[in-house]
């Protein structure tokens, strides 16, 4: 019974490193996003920078106006002139200002709601994402992401990246680095630090309660230390005369 027991512990075991493995080759691994839901200021840039850019196309209808203030630490009257460009009220969900049928004929499909995606795909993901689109002619958008070829989704952050072209390896289609063709506006620090910014939002969308989790989480080691000490003494208290 104990041998058959511990076998198949082993194979359970073997067969978990075996799929993590197989899961781990299924490519590169991304570099790591290094975002903190818990910088306050970097969700505030990381929402701005999502109004701005992103919501023309995509929208995060899990989450509201109201819900982000609240969390976000900004008013009712910050949230209504700098994210609110669509006058709807202070409570509503968060739509895209696209409409679906015009956005499923321009790119094909309508583009996805972003309420997830950091969920779904890792922050990671999304950061390398944002990092990786470089200028493709071929494609109808005129752009390419080494990180999911063949997007039909163009760069949205642009402007601020600047356009980066692909460096093939010689006499192959294989893409060996990404350069910086033409500057953006930002240098290529900055853009690494407003995609990061933008990734701490889109996660901080994808599980708000989140960040009150982690204020629950120090009140609960706090009364479990002060809890144990209780018991500590206690327990000294009843055996004090026990010899």
């Amino acid at each position: 019974m104990t041998k058959r027991y511990f076998s198949s512990i082993a194979l359970a075991f073997g067969l978990l490193v075996g799929c993590t493995s197989a899961l781990a080759a299924e490519g590169p691994e991304l570099p790591k996003a290094g975002n903190n839901i818990s910088d306050q200021a970097s969700l505030q840039r990381g929402a701005k920078l999502f109004f701005n850019y992103c919501v023309g196309c995509h929208s995060i209808k899990f989450m509201r106006y109201s819900r982000i203030g609240e969390d976000l630490g900004l008013t009712e009257q910050e949230v209504m002139q700098n994210l609110n460009f669509t006058g709807v009220n202070y409570g509503e969900t968060i739509e895209s200002h696209m409409p679906a049928e015009d956005a499923a004929k321009w790119f094909g499909k309508a583009p996805p709601d972003l309420s997830l995606e950091v969920r779904a795909k890792t922050a990671d993901w999304v950061n390398a994402y944002l990092n990786s689109f470089y200028l493709d002619p071929s494609r109808p958008v005129g752009w390419n992401n080494t990180v999911f070829p063949n997007a039909s989704m163009p760069n949205p952050l642009w402007e601020l990246q600047g356009i980066q072209t692909a460096v093939r390896k010689d006499g192959s289609e294989e893409i060996e680095k990404l350069e910086l063709s033409k500057p953006g506006k930002m240098t290529p620090e900055q853009y690494q630090q407003a995609t990061r910014d933008l990734t701490n939002f889109l996660e901080y969308v994808s599980e708000p309660a989140a960040l009150q989790r982690k204020h629950y989480g120090i009140w609960v080691l706090l009364f479990l230390a002060g809890f144990t000490l209780l018991a500590y003494m206690l327990k000294k208290e009843y055996w004090k005369d026990v010899h």
